[in-house]
Order: structure tokens, then C-alpha cells, then sequence
């Protein structure tokens, strides 16, 4: 929703003029006439949240009719002017303010009549809607309803102090957060298994293990049993050249035993005969 008439600490005061912030004197019969606030809550709360306040005020007696001029008084303690939206409504849409401010209170004042006309026993209305921004955290408002006849004289006056606070504070939201969590890895784990169970199909289309194992042998796969029949190759291999180195070395040794055996042949010596 845009506030037309937001209430912006320094820009006003150099463009907007308007009754004081005191406020005249009431008049001298006002004991005539009452105001009421209506629509406040027991606290209102910052964020997006609207709020409709109503200002009423009332004649009782004799006497003639007369035009109403409303004036909100705001007074603010925790927060600042700036953080408060405030707009004055009719059947018709926004109404035209006049506002002033001054430390930490300002006055929005009607720069027409109210459409409506006090009368003996009728009532005027005015009404407006207040929100307030979200980074507010806690704070005190103060809203003083003020009726002026068109010459400016306090008719009547009515104030009431709410609190403000924020949408949500800060430790109690994240004290939960792992809380809720900490159960949604539980629940994923358990996913599978519930969706694994109603189907007799899908448990007839797993193949059992000597199936996969073979379904893994036969797609050309490099596993146990290859490796086992390459290893018990290379030992016979090993084996066999071992058998036959080993009866070479045998056969050397009996050959040279066999001819050490053999009688050894002394060369024969020719002497002279002497005659």
C-alpha cells in the first residue's frame, strides 16, 4: 500500500505549515462535547500489519450544528517519527494532511472540514490507518485525537498510549531450527525402503547374486577367478622349470662321477737296454 502521507522526519518542515503543536485554548463550552479513540488494539505490531483507528467525537445538549476540523497528535518513544505511517481515509480515499513535527511528536492536521457535521446528539468520525515499519523492535506510541470548530477552538481531545512491537524476535526463531532439521535426514533415509516394499515386481525383476556375479563375469570384466587361474598358471609354469633345471643338475653330477671312476693310464716310460 502506498502511504501518501508517511510521515518524514526534516522534509516536512520546510514544506508544510499548520496549526502549533500546543494546540489553542478549548472553548469555553466545552464541557459539550466528548471525543473517543476506537479500533486500538492492546499492542500493535511492526511489519506490514494495518491498523484502523476511529476518533469520535460527540454533542450533547442545545445548540446549533457546526464543522469539524480533526488534528492527530503522535508522540513516540523507542523509535523514531520516520519508522510510524499514518494516513487519514474518508468514503472517498486519502484525506489531505498538514503535518508538522517537532523532536519527537507530530501533528497531522485536516486542511479541509470534515465532510460530516456536528450536530446536537450526532457524532463526527474520523478515521485513519496506521502501520508501523518492520524494523521496529519495541517502542511506545502515544495518539492524542483533538476536535477543532472551523474558527480553530478545541472542541475536545482524547490520547491513549499502545505498545509497538516487532514481528518476531530474534532468539525464539532460531532456538527451533535444529530441532526441525534433525528429523528430515531420518526421514530420507526411510524413503527408499517404504517405496521398496509394496511391489512384488520389482523384487521379482532383482536378479539373485550367482546372476549378477555372472552377468559381471560375462560383460568382459577382470575378476577373482581370472586372476586365480593366471596365478596357478604362473606356479605351474614356475614348477615345471624348476623340475627340469633341477634334473639337468642331476644328470651333470652323475656324468662326473662316472668318470672319475675310470682307471687313470700312466704314460709309459721306454728305457735303453744295455747290451
Amino acid at each position: 500500500m502506498v502511504w501518501r502521507n508517511a510521515l518524514r522526519v526534516g522534509a516536512v518542515l520546510a514544506c508544510l505549515t499548520g496549526t502549533g503543536l500546543a494546540g489553542p485554548a478549548p472553548a469555553s463550552a466545552a464541557d459539550r462535547f466528548t471525543t473517543e479513540l476506537s479500533g486500538l488494539p492492546d499492542r500493535f505490531t511492526a511489519g506490514d500489519q494495518v491498523r484502523t483507528v476511529s476518533a469520535v467525537v460527540s454533542r450533547k445538549g442545545n445548540g446549533g450544528c457546526v464543522k469539524v476540523r480533526w488534528s492527530m497528535v503522535l508522540s513516540v518513544q523507542g523509535l523514531r517519527l520516520d519508522q510510524v505511517k499514518m494516513d487519514r481515509v474518508e468514503e472517498t480515499g486519502s484525506f489531505p494532511l498538514e503535518i508538522r513535527t517537532e523532536g519527537a511528536v507530530a501533528r497531522l492536521t485536516d486542511r479541509q472540514l470534515d465532510p460530516g457535521t456536528l450536530c446536537p446528539d450526532r457524532t463526527v468520525t474520523a478515521t485513519y490507518r496506521v502501520a508501523f515499519a518492520e524494523d521496529v523492535t519495541r517502542g511506545r506510541i502515544t495518539m492524542a485525537a483533538e476536535a477543532y470548530d472551523p474558527n480553530l477552538r478545541l472542541l475536545a481531545r482524547q490520547s491513549a498510549t499502545r505498545q509497538v512491537v516487532g514481528t518476531a524476535p530474534p532468539p525464539t526463531t532460531a532456538a527451533p531450527e535444529p530441532t526441525t532439521a534433525s528429523p528430515e535426514p531420518t526421514e530420507e533415509v526411510l524413503e527408499p525402503t517404504e517405496e521398496a516394499e509394496p511391489t512384488e515386481e520389482a523384487l521379482a525383476e532383482v536378479p539373485p547374486p550367482a546372476a549378477a556375479n555372472r552377468s559381471a563375469n560375462q560383460s568382459g570384466g577382470f575378476g577373482v577367478v581370472q586372476a586365480a587361474f593366471l596365478l596357478g598358471g604362473l606356479l605351474l609354469f614356475l614348477g615345471v622349470g624348476l623340475l627340469m633345471r633341477l634334473r639337468q643338475l642331476t644328470r651333470t653330477a652323475a656324468d662326473g662321477v662316472e668318470g672319475d671312476d675310470r682307471p687313470v693310464r700312466r704314460p709309459v716310460r721306454w728305457t735303453t737296454v744295455r747290451r
